[in-house]
């Protein structure tokens, strides 16, 4: 995540509002040897992502390797091959706005959060607000499940949860295969902020990792800006009893505030029971 633009002073900060971007990765883009060329732009858009602000970045896997992926919407990452894979499979059917597969469900998803003594062992804080985002999405009694450990071994994990220096928030990526994205990074500027915002953060990169998008994809109102992410023209199908305006409080809204408790509102809820 990327703190808001218009911070001026660490007074203001309880005012502020940060999206889920990483202002450093943007300068990784000029040394990749992926392209974002038009035809990426072009998959992007029919897959109803937003691509005014595609950036290629270094990813660091699991493995510890690296390799060149494109960065969405700020915190979502996807490589070419998982881009040349993607379809939408009968067009976007919520207002939360997911694309690509699900998971596929019913499903148990092994969630690792990194420990340890090593930079990438989660600080205590995103401990806790990890924990607290797993029992609200084990609490929803959906046809997904989620276990969660604390290890520095991430055999069997589905999704592994680490730390990585940087500015306070997170990325994830989308599923593929029927399967959760494998990772979520939390970033060091998160240490320092509450265990609201810390569930907050881990919920909004899971929700990304299980399929979900942007609840203000038609504004990203919650970033103080007033730009579409586009539908390409597959439409956006509301859930009933979901808003088809800005919901302030939705967890999956593109940027988020200092005050977030990390808890779900009604239509999060009603949405995530239609998916799962």
């Amino acid at each position: 995540m990327k703190k808001f633009k218009s911070i001026l002073a660490l007074s203001f900060i309880a005012l502020t509002i940060l999206s889920c971007n990483k202002e450093d990765q943007a300068d990784q883009s000029t040394q990749a040897s992926l392209k974002v060329t038009p035809e990426v732009l072009n998959k992007l858009r029919a897959l109803s992502l937003n691509s005014t602000d595609v950036q290629v970045i270094k990813n660091t896997k699991l493995d510890g390797t690296s390799e060149d992926a494109f960065l969405v919407e700020g915190d979502i990452i996807i490589t070419q091959d998982q881009l040349s894979k993607m379809d939408l499979h009968g067009g976007i059917t919520t207002e939360q706005y997911r694309t690509t597969n699900l998971v596929s469900a019913p499903r148990t998803i092994k969630v690792v959060g990194l420990s340890g003594t090593g930079t990438t062992a989660l600080s205590t804080n995103m401990r806790a607000g990890l924990q607290a985002a797993i029992n609200r999405y084990n609490n929803m009694g959906l046809s997904i499940n989620f276990t969660l450990t604390f290890s520095s071994s991430t055999s069997g994990a589905n999704i592994v949860v680490r730390r990585q220096t940087g500015s306070a928030g997170g990325v994830a990526g989308f599923p593929s295969g029927g399967a959760p994205f494998n990772s979520v990074t939390l970033y060091s500027g998160l240490d320092t902020y509450s265990t609201g915002v810390n569930a907050h953060v881990s919920a909004h990169e899971i929700g990304h990792c299980i399929g979900l998008r942007h609840t203000d994809w038609f504004s990203r109102q919650s970033c103080g800006q007033n730009s579409s992410e586009g539908t390409a023209g597959v439409g956006a199908i509301l859930i009933p009893g979901t808003p088809s305006g800005y919901d302030a409080t939705s967890y999956m809204r593109a940027c988020f505030g200092s005050n977030e408790t990390g808890a779900f509102n009604a239509n999060d809820i009603t949405a995530l029971n239609y998916l799962y």
